[in-house]
């Protein structure tokens, strides 16, 4: 049995470990957690859920990158 699942990241179909902590997906992509926010299935999670939200089968997420200028 597989422990991979697949899920949406920004519109694009990725797979990672069952159960993934969403911190832990999040570096494994690349992003740095202080320089985004993230949307899991429709929702905006605060930044204090991220430790405690695993990644399961089918979940949706978009990650926006906060991009300082003027």
């Amino acid at each position: 049995m597989s422990d991979q699942i697949t899920l949406s990241l920004n519109g694009e179909t990725r797979t990672c470990s069952s159960l993934t902590a969403l911190p832990d997906l999040l570096q494994e992509l690349g992003f740095n957690l202080r320089l985004i926010a993230v949307e899991y299935n429709g929702e905006i999670l605060h930044r204090q859920f991220w430790s405690k939200t695993k990644i399961h089968q089918g979940d949706r997420l978009e990650v926006v990158t906060i991009v300082g200028g003027g």
